[in-house]
């Protein structure tokens, strides 16, 4: 096969596992503490514990893929990660459960940004849009169906198997890796920044812990106000160390860069709202309609089924259309279809969720093609691995972020109704919350350039020219001789 077809493919399976793993566990919890002996309560360190290690060694896999190589740091991250999933199946205690989750951790900090990293080094840029339709996929069906299938293994089967399902999969992706990646690596490596490591690793693991626990009642607001006001102050502490050395491991220089600024910033409100989207549905189909956990999965799969759809367009509308004009209105059009699932009632027909959701789904997964996408479009290769790390953290925090001001939300719409339970009308405020924070994301997508992306994208840059131009008689000739590449039209305008 076409490696332009079958790396992206490859990425997709590592993420694709990781996304549903961390996702399933959620609706197996109960089993899972019942069979080694503690409570749903005390498991719920098996995910918290997957966060901290995520948040943690993200930050280091940059610099592990450009000294040990891509190739290999990718499938030695989906063997650890594959080693984690035995441990959590074989697992008899929660300590030693724990410990399995926080090897899973370590293996999903590696594939994730190194995965996306074999992505920019391994296809033309020309063909990125197309490639990043296939990854973006399993970020969005992962949350989605993780639940239900987790319900369903673990009522049918037993709890298990929702990590020896890993096994296969993972094989698979591993002997693909060996075979058709590059094994790309840096030759003169930075050194490793062990300082900037260690805080960056306490100022996320408290930032991203202290955002994901927020509102869900497992700690007292006290710890939790703590651990974010800790992760700030590392962070804070990072920020200017980042300043002092010439190889941070988060670069935060690269923010110069107009379309990874937007990508990071405008990225993060986007997806801190669509972010809450995977936890407050199927509690509102769960505990609002009364739905089954199952039940609940099959309605809420019509948002990953609309994700799907999208892949065989998104290259062709981002090419028509331009990644600032797209990513603009699309901001706004997916947050009116996320403020949509505020409408929805008991009463509401399961038809009616479901079409919603699917075409939300669409322009959802459209908006993370492009988001995912045009962050690159400017950096150059030397830069890839610190660019790969930066976004990656970005979205953990996003992802953190959304799930706080969910929670939070529906916590205030209680208090406020005086409401001891959650009911139907306790998430319509919260996806209003959400939505809002979305659409404003179209603010710093506006900001970038008109031709941005367009090396990526293959959009002409005539449209453009001639737009820009329009008042001027001499833009015809201009408009008329940029026929090629957004490079030759600066050229001929320039000249």
């Amino acid at each position: 096969m076409n490696k332009q077809r079958i790396i992206p493919l490859i990425v997709a399976t590592a993420l694709f596992m990781e996304n549903m793993d961390s996702t399933v566990i959620a609706t197996s919890l109960p089993a899972i503490a019942k069979d080694i002996g503690t409570s749903p309560l005390t498991l719920k360190l098996a995910i918290t514990s997957y966060l901290l290690s995520l948040a943690v060694f993200i930050p280091a896999s940059g610099w592990t893929a450009d000294r040990f190589g891509a190739r290999r740091v990718f499938s030695s991250a989906v063997a650890v990660f594959m080693i984690g999933s035995i441990g959590c199946a074989l697992a008899n205690s929660v300590e030693n459960f724990v410990f399995a989750r926080i090897l899973q951790g370590m293996g999903g900090a590696m594939m994730t940004p190194v995965g996306r990293l074999v992505l920019l080094r391994s296809v033309d840029k020309s063909a990125l849009v197309g490639a990043m339709a296939w990854v973006t996929i399993p970020a969005l069906i992962g949350p989605v169906i993780g639940p239900p299938v987790g319900g369903f293994i673990t009522t049918y089967f037993s709890w298990h198997w929702i990590f020896l399902i890993n096994i296969p999969i993972g094989i698979v992706g591993i002997i693909m890796a060996l075979r058709f990646i590059d094994p790309i690596k840096s030759d003169n490596p930075e050194p490793f920044d062990l300082y900037g490591m260690v805080l960056a690793g306490i100022g996320l693991a408290g930032l991203a812990f202290g955002l994901s626990v927020a509102g869900l009642n497992l700690l007292p607001w006290s710890v939790v106000a703590s651990l974010v006001a800790i992760g700030a102050i590392s962070m804070t502490l990072y920020v200017r160390h980042s300043w002092r050395t010439n190889s941070p491991v988060l670069d935060f220089s690269l923010l110069r860069l107009p379309t990874l600024r937007a990508s990071i910033v405008g990225g993060f409100m986007f997806r801190l709202g669509i972010g809450a989207l995977p936890f407050l549905l199927p509690l509102l189909m769960q505990l609002g309609f009364g739905l089954s956990p199952f039940q609940s999965g099959l309605v809420t799969f019509g948002s990953s089924a609309g994700a799907m759809g999208m892949k065989a367009l998104a290259a062709r509308l981002i090419k028509t259309f331009g990644f600032r004009h797209l990513m603009t209105v699309n901001a706004v059009v997916s947050s009116v279809f996320l403020a949509a699932c505020a409408l929805f009632t008991p009463a509401t027909p399961l038809l009616l969720i479901v079409i919603i959701l699917f075409v939300g789904g669409f322009f959802r997964s459209l908006q993370f093609t492009a988001i995912n996408t045009v962050a690159y479009a400017e950096v150059e290769t030397a830069q890839m691995s610190r660019a790969t790390t930066l976004t990656s953290v970005n979205q953990q925090l996003a992802i953190s972020a959304g799930v706080a001001v969910g929670a939070f939300s529906v916590e205030t719409t209680m208090w406020a109704h005086g409401a001891s339970q959650l009911t139907a009308t306790s998430f319509a405020p919260a996806f209003i919350v959400v939505a809002i924070t979305s659409a404003l994301s179209s603010i710093f997508f506006w900001q970038m350039p008109d031709d941005a992306g367009s090396e990526i994208s293959g959009r002409k840059v005539a449209a453009i020219a001639s737009r820009k131009g329009a008042e001027k008689g001499a833009e015809k000739a201009a408009t008329k001789s940029a026929s090629e590449t957004t490079h030759d039209a600066r050229d001929q305008k320039l000249g």
